[in-house]
């Protein structure tokens, strides 16, 4: 019983997976301060309030309290805004760089000269329009 589960814990998925979360939460807690340190000040100074919690408006006795969902949404926008420049552009144009030197990958497939399909590149034949391929 003990070795099956022992097995299951020491797969690579697994282990994978639990580096993969405790990673993304780090990532996440960095993320966060950036947005709270860096950011919100940079438009608090632009707009002259850091904090929208305050803002409330009234229905019939109601109260709506619209400020929280402001700071939240302005908050997963500078998120978003930082994962993609501080993290998503500068992998895609280290990957970029790295394809370089890599040779353009054989094609597939070819295109028919009657019908200008798609066409695998061993056919023989078209299969839309049985014109036969050079």
């Amino acid at each position: 019983m003990f070795k099956g589960f022992r097995q299951f814990i020491l797969r690579g998925n697994v282990v994978d997976l639990a580096v993969g979360v405790i990673m993304g939460a780090a990532f996440g807690n960095v993320v966060s301060a950036l947005v709270k340190d860096l950011l919100t000040p940079i438009i608090a100074a632009a707009v002259g309030q850091p904090d929208f919690s305050a803002i409330v408006f009234t229905v019939h006795g109601s109260k709506f309290p619209i400020g929280d969902f402001i700071n939240v949404f302005i908050s997963f926008v500078l998120i978003a805004i930082a994962v993609y420049f501080f993290v998503v552009l500068p992998v895609n144009s280290l990957t970029a760089r790295l394809r370089r030197g890599e040779p353009a990958p054989d094609p597939t497939t070819k295109k028919c000269q009657e019908c200008l399909s798609d066409v695998p590149i061993a056919a023989r034949r078209c299969a839309h329009c049985a014109q036969p391929l050079v």
